[in-house]
């Protein structure tokens, strides 16, 4: 019985703690946190080189397109921003075709997830899938840029690697996105 009551009570003094804020924990950093929101979405082009001789070559030969494609479309990114500063944490999704000056259409769609820095350099990792007329083809994306600010303007420089057991690619994309003032 009494070890029945001792329990309780350890019980009882462990959840008020829990439950009641120290001195300490009053001035936390966590308290004084406070998150913005930014977007960075808009239009974005770039080059896609498909390199040596692997099956995603030889498919892209046989339906006579280059190992070298325009890609074209567009960026939507939701970003949290610590206000007082930091890194930011970023979820793209960027949609594009390729392939325009072989008369062909290759979308592709590309959903990454990274992180920031407060000097524009940014990283990223995820999902992409390549669709064509026979099969979608998904890859593993990874990719690191720039963000250059210019006069109110965000002009984005990334260099992509897209991995998959059929052949690798390379690209390069840009735009631009402009902030709406709130």
């Amino acid at each position: 019985m009494k070890t029945k009551h001792l329990i309780t009570s350890i019980l009882i003094s462990i959840f008020a703690m829990v439950n009641t804020p120290l001195t300490a924990q009053g001035n936390s950093i966590m308290n004084q946190i406070v998150l913005g929101e930014k977007n960075f979405g808009g239009p974005r082009l770039g080059v896609t080189l498909v390199p040596g001789e692997t099956v995603l070559a030889s498919e892209m030969k046989k339906k006579n397109i280059g190992r070298m494609l325009s890609q074209f479309g567009w960026h939507f990114e939701y970003q949290v921003v610590p206000e007082g500063g930091g890194p930011s944490f970023v979820i793209q999704f960027v949609p594009l075709v390729g392939g325009v000056e072989y008369g062909t259409l290759v979308p592709s769609a590309t959903l990454a997830m990274g992180v920031r820095l407060p000097g524009g350099i940014e990283f990223g990792l995820g999902p992409n899938a390549i669709v064509t007329p026979t099969k979608i083809t998904s890859a593993l994306v990874m990719t690191v840029g720039q963000s250059f600010n210019y006069g109110g303007v965000n002009i984005p420089l990334n260099l992509v690697f897209a991995t998959n057991p059929n052949g690798n690619r390379f690209s390069v994309v840009f735009g631009y996105a402009i902030q709406k003032a709130k």
